[in-house]
């Protein structure tokens, strides 16, 4: 008697909504990100018990609850450590990290710089609304100086955080920039996030519209986007504007934009490369560079990419070699070695 295949019937994004009730505020943008992620997953072929949602404290740290896969709400800023552990025991899993940048600039600074620089294969997708939600609207580390919230009543004096300059500085090996308000270009950064063979960085503009609305309209709203955004795209010249009308060219290390329709050439243009590490921290700094002249665009996309070797598997290769030299250890014999005293 001949077995009969049973093949399951492919995921869909309902298959990741689970059955509890969304507690963001109406008009958040974790609203549109939760639905881009769901939308993905099941394109990924991986199996929903195999996908783990790890987040820490925050509006958008509720994001496992609201994801039918397994999950952990875990500490202020500590999802990078629990999201380490976890793949250090369990590498076939597809682990992904949620968090702000309050939770994860902040209190969890220290654990997100050595995620990146050690390079274990995990998401991390960085929701940044330049505000402290969950706790009522204080300035947050990506909060622009001057900014008059509840615990800055004259105005922030802090410089902020560049995010994705300081992922360049931890050494990321992915680092990519989306926006809530584009699911399209959100669905791809997502999908090039989990292709990528190491800790992936993605910071996520998210609006927050009860206590910083509107921080990211210009390059959301369909009257400025064009001309204020730079989708950056591999191997093509930088090209922005309502008509494809503008241009990036680098005249030594300074980018500066040219007029395409005024006669500039676009064979001068900048050509984007993933992995010129160079190009990318000029690309993170243009929007902030004090010494820049001009207003220059927001850079949305693939700012680099590298390979390098993955921490869980440097370690399982470490494991392997060293029990072949040295055997299996012995617990009971390392617990009961000479380095032990008597207490009388």
């Amino acid at each position: 008697m001949s077995e009969i295949a049973v093949t399951a019937p492919p995921l869909t994004a309902k298959d990741f909504v689970t059955d509890q009730e969304v507690r963001w505020c109406p008009g958040c943008g974790d609203y549109s990100i939760l639905a881009q992620v769901q939308k993905v997953m099941p394109t990924l072929g991986i199996p929903k018990e195999n996908i783990v949602i790890v987040s820490g404290i925050g509006c958008s740290s509720r994001f496992p609850y609201y994801m039918n896969t397994y999950g952990m709400h875990s500490i202020h800023g500590r999802a990078p450590a629990v999201a380490s552990g976890l793949k250090a025991a369990r590498p076939e899993l597809s682990v992904w990290i949620v968090t702000g940048d309050g939770d994860g600039l902040s209190i969890g600074g220290n654990h997100t710089i050595h995620l990146l620089r050690r390079n274990f294969d995990v998401n991390v997708l960085l929701f940044n609304n330049q505000i402290y939600g969950l706790t009522k609207g204080q300035y947050s580390p990506t909060s622009e100086e001057h900014k008059v919230t509840k615990s800055s009543p004259f105005g922030s004096i802090d410089h902020p955080f560049n995010p994705l300059a300081l992922a360049m500085g931890a050494e990321a090996g992915f680092i990519a920039r989306t926006m809530d308000r584009d699911p399209k270009h959100l669905q791809e950064m997502l999908l090039r996030s989990q292709a990528h063979k190491g800790t992936s960085f993605l910071e996520i503009y998210q609006n927050c519209n009860i206590f910083n609305d509107g921080a990211f309209e210009v390059f959301t709203d369909k009257k400025t986007k064009a001309d204020e955004v730079l989708f950056l795209e591999q191997g093509q010249p930088l090209v922005f504007g309502a008509t494809k009308n503008k241009g990036i060219k680098l005249d030594g290390f300074n980018p500066v934009i040219v007029d395409i329709a005024e006669g500039a050439s676009t064979d001068d243009l900048w050509v984007h490369d993933e992995r010129d590490f160079y190009k990318a921290q000029i690309l993170i700094r243009m929007f902030d560079d004090p010494k820049l002249a001009g207003h220059m665009p927001r850079p949305f996309g693939v700012f680099y990419q590298t390979d390098r070797a993955c921490y869980e598997d440097s370690m399982r290769m470490q494991i392997e070699e060293v029990i072949a030299k040295k055997g299996k250890g012995d617990l009971d014999k390392l617990l009961r070695g000479n380095e032990t005293w008597v207490i009388s």
